[in-house]
């Protein structure tokens, strides 16, 4: 019966997120980029803790829902704007979430425990939460970072580096570790880790 809920809210969450006006490059097709955000979410967090509830399976997927429709620019430049965006967006992706919960028949406590993940509560002291944290985390090194260091010094990338290891468990700098970096990927973690 969970497999069928999950299932059920990721088909829901797809369909929102499939309407993403902003695309990504895959082997030369646009795809949705929040779509494929949601997917490789999905595939990372089977990996990365294949028993996981149906709770984190849906906050996963989750994870970016309807993110374009809270634009950066609409909060202002500079670090107190950007948390406030980041609030806002928590805010967003779980009541979104926990709303296709409740459709699909999830108990109080799993919409209750999607709610909490999206908005990052208890980070380091819920396990699901961390667990999302360390998904994300995983999903940006694997699929994100490479982009990234094309546009920043190795100064700043060895910042962004130090603060998305902070924010992982010990079990997420395991499977971060086991990641296909290339060789300069590797150099620079090596530096920001060091």
């Amino acid at each position: 019966m969970s497999e069928q809920r999950i299932e059920q809210a990721i088909e829901l969450i797809d369909q929102i997120n499939q309407r993403d006006p902003v695309t990504e490059l895959v082997d030369g097709v646009a795809q949705p980029k929040e779509w494929l955000y949601g997917i490789r979410m999905s595939e990372c967090l089977a990996e990365f803790m294949p028993d996981a509830s149906t709770a984190l399976q849906i906050a996963a997927r989750a994870q970016h829902i309807k993110r374009w429709s809270i634009p950066r620019s609409d909060h202002p430049m500079g670090r107190e704007g950007y948390y406030k965006w980041r609030q806002s967006l928590g805010r967003l992706h779980a009541e979104e979430a926990m709303a296709i919960a409740v459709q699909v028949g999830c108990s109080e406590d799993e919409v209750q425990a999607i709610g909490r993940m999206l908005r990052k509560e208890k980070i380091k002291r819920d396990p699901q939460v961390q667990a999302l944290e360390d998904v994300i985390c995983l999903v940006f090194l694997k699929h994100y970072f490479s982009a990234f260091a094309e546009k920043h010094t190795p100064e700043k990338l060895i910042v962004i580096v130090q603060k998305t290891w902070a924010k992982m468990s010990e079990q997420g700098h395991e499977a971060a570790l086991k990641l296909p970096f290339t060789p300069d990927q590797q150099a620079l973690l090596a530096k920001a880790l060091s």
